[in-house]
């Protein structure tokens, strides 16, 4: 349902103002209206962070730039409690913005995609707190960055080297 939520995000939005979505969450903004919380890429390879309303008028799904910042401007990411399970976290430009997204899965692939982003195109000092530093950082194995496989693959590798030792003779 998301990757046809992101095709339609990028048909409809994001092409036209000639930039790419790299990612996006659903935000807890309204009680009658859906939000998306989007990170994309100008032609100049300038980061937004943009905030989209979604709303349907009959059949046809319409997409509504509501808020709009720059990478750049962007001074912190408050996860607000790291040792915790919520979806709440503050965006620090010249002013605050407390957000709770989806879930809080949903609140780390944000973070880690601005995090990636800032590493490949600004490369400055940008504050991540109250995260899981685990779970932010790409060069970490248990990232959930598509390496899904690349975990399971490590575990079942040391449980099959933890089988292999047990059924080894021990010399008398």
């Amino acid at each position: 349902m998301s990757s046809l939520v992101k095709e339609d995000l990028e048909k409809k939005l994001f092409k036209p103002l000639s930039q790419h979505l790299y990612e996006f969450i659903e935000i807890e903004f309204s009680v009658q209206d859906r939000y998306y919380l989007c990170v994309s890429v100008t032609k100049n390879e300038e980061v937004k962070i943009i905030m989209v309303k979604h709303y349907r008028i009959g059949l046809d799904e319409k997409y509504e730039v509501t808020k709009k910042w720059s990478l750049n401007d962007l001074q912190m990411i408050d996860g607000k409690e790291a040792d915790t399970d919520n979806p709440f976290f503050d965006l620090h430009f010249k002013k605050v913005y407390s957000l709770e997204a989806y879930s809080c899965a949903s609140k780390y692939a944000f973070a880690r995609t601005v995090n990636k982003l800032n590493h490949a195109y600004l490369r400055k000092d940008l504050q991540i707190v109250n995260f899981d530093s685990t779970y932010i950082n790409d060069d970490s194995i248990w990232s959930s960055n598509n390496k899904d496989c690349l975990v399971l693959m490590r575990i079942c590798f040391y449980a099959f080297n933890l089988v292999c030792l047990s059924l080894c003779p021990l010399p008398l």
